[in-house]
């Protein structure tokens, strides 16, 4: 019979882990800061679902405290600064659309793209996490799905008015994650994500939410290969 071929064996603590680890654990400890803050602006936005969104923010916080701990279990010290950079265009964007009053931008950004991205991540690393890991991140993606509900329904709600202004924010927008990921390409190497993976999960997520709220099958498509055509 053919031998089946063995999944490699993960040391956690190699410096080689750790390192690669620093800089995703960093991202994703500042992917929830920044979208605490995200949810806190939209509840200024949108005083009429304030309680709403002030709940999801306060759930980003205790996420962002969550991976705090994973880094801490592994003996790694985040590199906060790289973290930063790594999301600056798109923390530029959501605030430049929040000052502005664009709601519109400021839920493609958040509620769709970012919580698109932090599902994808999360699914591809919950198979090769530590134990400790692991459980943390299970417990943050049925969160997240909660999150990207939410600008899902307000944007199928109004869905006419605001395509056009969704599609602008798509072509703004969807570049930039395409970059993000390829800046973190070998990183995700070492902890056992594979780039494909990663854009193929954010694809079909990314795809389903804006099915969800009203695009066709061949908008959708043209939407995503838009973003993937500016950002390689």
């Amino acid at each position: 019979m053919p031998q089946l071929e063995a999944t490699p064996t993960i040391d956690y603590q190699s410096e080689t882990y750790k390192d690669a680890y620093s800089r995703i654990n960093a991202i994703v400890i500042e992917g929830e800061h920044e979208a605490y803050e995200n949810f806190v602006k939209l509840a200024e936005l949108l005083p009429e679902h304030q309680d709403k969104l002030t709940a999801l923010a306060k759930m980003e916080r205790r996420h962002e405290k969550g991976f705090q701990a994973c880094g801490r279990n592994l003996e790694v010290t985040p590199d906060m600064e790289f973290a930063r950079e790594f999301f600056s265009k798109l923390r530029d964007n959501f605030q430049k659309a929040g000052e502005e009053g664009d709601i519109v931008t400021c839920l493609v950004i958040q509620a769709l793209i970012i919580e698109c991205f932090a599902i994808s991540a999360y699914n591809i690393y919950l198979p090769v996490a530590d134990s400790f890991s692991h459980k943390i991140t299970e417990g943050v993606v049925k969160d997240e799905y909660l999150h990207l509900n939410f600008g899902e329904e307000w944007l199928k709600a109004r869905f006419e008015e605001v395509k056009p202004r969704i599609e602008e924010a798509n072509r703004q927008n969807l570049p930039l994650v395409w970059g993000m990921l390829n800046q973190v390409e070998d990183d995700a190497n070492v902890l056992h994500m594979a780039k494909e993976e990663l854009i193929e999960d954010f694809t079909i997520s990314y795809g389903e939410a804006l099915g969800n709220i009203g695009f066709n099958t061949r908008e959708t498509v043209r939407m995503l290969a838009q973003g993937l055509r500016q950002g390689v």
